[in-house]
């Protein structure tokens, strides 16, 4: 598997907590969602499971370390 997958699959976990979260609150803060929850939340899960992957493919190329031509590695105290 390429780096890039590594990440995906790794940021997709946290970014499915965070989005589960925020869409999880909004629906159980807002009075009218609130009182059809009980078929939201299912349908929110799904959705966070679909969306999470597309969201982390984003991000991921932005985390990987990026090395520049002059830079050296560094050997200890100079």
């Amino acid at each position: 598997m390429r780096t890039i997958t590594h990440i995906t699959i790794l940021v997709s976990l946290m970014v499915n907590a965070v989005v589960f979260g925020v869409g999880t609150i909004a629906i159980l803060a807002v009075p009218a969602l609130n009182a059809q929850a009980k078929y939201l939340l299912p349908a929110w899960i799904v959705v966070t499971f679909l969306i999470s992957p597309v969201i982390a493919r984003l991000l991921a190329p932005r985390l990987r370390l990026r090395e520049h031509p002059g830079d050296r590695p560094h050997l200890g105290w100079r």
